[in-house]
C-alpha cells in the first residue's frame, strides 16, 4: 500500500522514530493513545508503522497526549518537551480547538447549531467557542461577512459590549444596552442602515446572551 505524507513532516523516518520513541519512553500503548486523542487505534498503528502521516489537527492531539512539542514530533530540531519553550521573554504558541457554532447573523438572526471547531492561540485568546459571521451589520466594528468571532461564554455583558445573543433559538451578534429600571434591552448594529432591535418586559424572556465577543479573525478565503 502506498504511504500518504503531507508537507508537515520534515522527515518521515524521523516522525516515525520519534513517535515510537516517546510512546516507549512514556509506556503508552496504541489503545491508550487512541483513548487520549480520540483517534482510532488502527490509524495510530498506521502512523507508527510509517504507512500514513496524521494531519495537523491529529498530530497536535498526539503531541498533547504525549506531552511533547508538535514540531519535535514532526522532525524539527527543537526541544522535545513543551515546557522547554518557556525562556524569559520567549512565549510558546499554545493552541486549542475552540468549538464553532453555525453561522451567526450580522443582520437578521439565523439558526445556530454546533458543528466544527477552529484552533486559536490560548495565550492570546481565552475563548469558549467561536462563530462565523454572516452579513454586514457589524462592519463599523471591523467585523465582516465570513469573519470568525471568538466568544467568552457568559450570561451578561456591560453596556456597549458586543455579544452573541440567542433570540428564540436564533443567533445574532450585536452591541448590547440593558436598562434594568425600564426592563429595556437594545441590541444595536454597527451599521447605520440597520435599526435598533428593542425588547422590553415579557419580550426579554425569549432572549439569552451566549457570551462576550473578545476577538475576531478575518476571513481570508
Amino acid at each position: 500500500m502506498n504511504s500518504h505524507y503531507g508537507k508537515g513532516v520534515k522527515d518521515v523516518a524521523d516522525f516515525v522514530s520519534r513517535l515510537q520513541e516517546i510512546m516507549e519512553d512514556t509506556g503508552t500503548t496504541v489503545t491508550e493513545l487512541s483513548i487520549k486523542t480520540g483517534i482510532g487505534a488502527s490509524s495510530i498503528s498506521r502512523y507508527i508503522s510509517g504507512r500514513f502521516e496524521p494531519k495537523q489537527d491529529k498530530l497536535n492531539k498526539i503531541a498533547e497526549a504525549l506531552d511533547v512539542n508538535p514540531a519535535w514530533l514532526m522532525g524539527e530540531d527543537v526541544p522535545k518537551k513543551k515546557t522547554d519553550f518557556y525562556y524569559n521573554n520567549i512565549l510558546p504558541l499554545v493552541t486549542k480547538k475552540v468549538p464553532m457554532l453555525g453561522e451567526i447573523a450580522c443582520g437578521e438572526p439565523i439558526f445556530a447549531d454546533e458543528e466544527h471547531g477552529i484552533y486559536c492561540e490560548t495565550n492570546v485568546i481565552q475563548a469558549d467557542f467561536c462563530l462565523r459571521c454572516k452579513g454586514d451589520s457589524m462592519i463599523n466594528a471591523r467585523i465582516y461577512d465570513g469573519d470568525i468571532v471568538f466568544i467568552k461564554q457568559q450570561d451578561s455583558v456591560d453596556n456597549g459590549e458586543i455579544a452573541a445573543i440567542i433570540i428564540e433559538n436564533e443567533a445574532t451578534l450585536k452591541r448590547v444596552y440593558y436598562y434594568s429600571e425600564q426592563d429595556l434591552l437594545i441590541l444595536r448594529a454597527e451599521n447605520s442602515k440597520y435599526n435598533d432591535m428593542i425588547y422590553q418586559k415579557r419580550d426579554l424572556d425569549s432572549i439569552r446572551i451566549l457570551g462576550k465577543a473578545i476577538a475576531f479573525q478575518a476571513n481570508i478565503i
